[in-house]
């Protein structure tokens, strides 16, 4: 018996009906018992090659699931992993009950609407995107059902959906915002940082130039409105040095190390996190404390982060295509705010800059890096 797959498909090849049979016809005379023996013999092949034939008459083709990722391949791995991850705590196997098919756009968000139609040809029982490229899911293929993660923009707001707890439309999934939104992850952020540079005077933030056209920006925008407040409550001053593209990034941080600030704070904005490789040589050169939102910043080389799991929250996606996929609809499915965070502290920086880092910081830390 031979097995072939071909674009999701499974194609069972069972051996000629002759090779059931033992000796060809048999023989008027041949012995009963040898009668007996090659009838069971055949039968015995019978019962294992009916059922391999039913199952592929039922289960011609795999569903399948789309992913479209507006970031690196780098940052996507391990967000995939955990979207497999929540697809298995459905009791879906890849391979064996659907298959996954994904495009990433490397940073570049112009191509997300080109990749969007891509996997849409492919025929998906269901999209799952994140951040920017949920927007631009929903906005081509506003009919498709979709699972939204990583988002930082109010889904109602833009009109994903009609309400958290029953969003109605062909769009669910899960938003990054906290209850208390960002002004409560800043404070606890900015409150973490302080226990390592306790005498901040002034801190800039890198951020995005806020774009409610096209969705740049949003993160960056609630980040900057968060901190503005948290600078008032704790004592410091604050600016806001923003980019339109990576083109920008040198700039801003030559004009805010000229203003004398006394720490960074790097949104946690795509654009940026999609132009790591960029950044990350500008924070290191300017010697600065500097604080951040996700894990994998602080493991680059920031001071600090802190945020809500992304993995958690593909994870949750992973579990949300696989119900829809099994026939509930988006329209019933409640948008999930974050539960879970993430706290790294790079001891490693913190030495480099002269810092003691307190033993009760180390001991909430999520991840230490050294």
């Amino acid at each position: 018996m031979a097995a072939r797959r071909m674009r999701g498909e499974r194609v069972w090849q069972a051996d000629s009906p002759r090779g059931l049979m033992i000796g060809g016809e048999p023989s008027n005379r041949r012995s009963k018992n040898m009668r007996r023996r090659a009838f069971l013999q055949a039968s015995g092949s019978a019962v294992i090659t009916w059922p391999m034939r039913a199952w592929a008459k039922k289960d011609t083709k795999l569903l399948l699931v789309a992913v479209l990722f507006p970031s690196t391949e780098e940052l996507f791995n391990p967000r995939v992993a955990a979207l497999r991850g929540g697809l298995k705590d459905e009791g879906m196997v890849e391979g064996r009950d659907y298959l996954l098919e994904t495009r990433v756009a490397s940073g570049d968000f112009s191509q997300l609407p080109r990749l969007t139609q891509e996997l849409d040809a492919r025929q998906p029982e269901v999209f799952v995107a994140a951040a920017t490229a949920a927007a631009v899911v929903h906005s081509v293929l506003p009919d498709r059902p979709l699972v939204f993660t990583g988002m930082a923009v109010d889904p109602i707001a833009v009109g994903l959906a009609e309400s958290y707890r029953k969003p109605g439309g062909t769009a669910t999934g899960n938003v990054i915002n906290a209850v208390g939104g960002e002004d409560s992850l800043a404070e606890k952020r900015v409150g973490f940082f302080k226990d390592l540079v306790p005498n901040i005077e002034r801190l800039g933030m890198i951020g995005v130039v806020w774009d409610p056209q096209v969705l740049q920006g949003v993160l960056s925008h609630q980040e900057e409105t968060a901190l503005q407040k948290v600078s008032v409550q704790l004592g410091f001053r604050f600016e806001n040095y923003a980019v339109k593209t990576h083109e920008d990034i040198e700039g801003v941080f030559a004009k805010a190390l000229s203003d004398g600030v006394d720490a960074l704070y790097i949104s946690g904005d795509p654009l940026l996190t999609s132009n790591m490789s960029r950044v990350m040589p500008h924070i290191l050169a300017a010697g600065k404390p500097t604080l951040g939102v996700y894990p994998e910043w602080g493991r680059a080389g920031l001071l600090l982060t802190y945020s809500t799991d992304a993995l958690d929250g593909y994870r949750r996606a992973g579990a949300y295509a696989a119900k829809i996929v099994r026939g509930v609809k988006p329209a019933d499915l409640p948008i999930e705010q974050a539960s879970k965070f993430w706290l790294v502290v790079n001891l490693k920086t913190a030495k480099q800059l002269g810092i003691s880092v307190p033993p009760n910081l180390l001991v909430v830390a999520d991840e230490v890096i050294d």
